[in-house]
């Protein structure tokens, strides 16, 4: 039996480089602007305190001409894209099929769907000019330490990587600077990669800050509130 040509290794190939094109060429028709990426839980409801958070945060980030960028999905995803969709916002969902959990929420202007997580993630932070992350799971911590990895091995620039909550975030930060430094898996300076915030107020003048700093920002007619 001769093996079709679509279902071989081979094949593979053309559909990444088939999604990497699309991806590429959709973020990159959004224009010269800044972007920030927001990562967190798919399972946080409506009335959490992270979910209602990560909505203001993204309400004020998009009053400064930023887009928010998140997987597309429920919980922390949806959050931060209503808060950029309902102020007229580039909000961008980059989705992702999965047999659970992922369902495309209403409040994306610009949505993709990826097969592979690997061209999804490239996504993720070739465009942010920071990343904010909200508690979540196993997939929120890949997202963050994969973040951390590029940053520290300087594959991508050094951004400011924000985790919301202390009360969800400590006990890591605290595991790495007592474990993982201690076992010097990790230099001194690597815990200086992330930082955590409470304030959703502080965490967009962080934004704001190193944007203005490194001069990618363009304010339109909005001051921080």
């Amino acid at each position: 039996m001769v093996e079709d040509f679509k279902t071989t290794e081979a094949w593979r190939i053309f559909r990444i480089q088939a999604e990497l094109i699309d991806g590429i060429e959709t973020m990159r028709n959004l224009g010269p602007g800044p972007a920030v990426t927001v990562f967190g839980s798919a399972r946080t409801q409506p009335d959490s305190p992270y979910y209602m958070a990560a909505v203001l945060v993204a309400e004020k980030l998009s009053k400064h001409g930023i887009s928010v960028i998140t997987g597309g999905g429920p919980g922390i995803m949806e959050a931060a894209n209503r808060g950029c969709f309902r102020h007229g916002g580039h909000s961008i969902g980059l989705n992702v099929d999965l047999p659970f959990e992922q369902r495309s929420n209403d409040y994306q202007n610009v949505s993709l769907t990826f097969r592979y997580f690997f061209v999804r993630k490239l996504m993720f932070v070739k465009y942010a000019d920071a990343i904010i992350i909200f508690p979540g799971g196993f997939g929120t911590l890949d997202e963050l330490f994969e973040a951390l990895t590029l940053v520290q091995t300087r594959k991508m620039p050094k951004v400011p990587i924000i985790l919301f909550g202390s009360t969800y975030w400590a006990g890591l930060k605290q595991w790495l600077a007592h474990t993982v430094l201690g076992e010097a898996s990790i230099s001194r300076s690597d815990l200086d990669l992330m930082e955590i915030e409470d304030d959703p107020d502080r965490v967009v003048a962080r934004v704001l800050r190193f944007m203005e700093d490194h001069k990618q920002l363009c304010f339109i007619d909005a001051q921080m509130e």
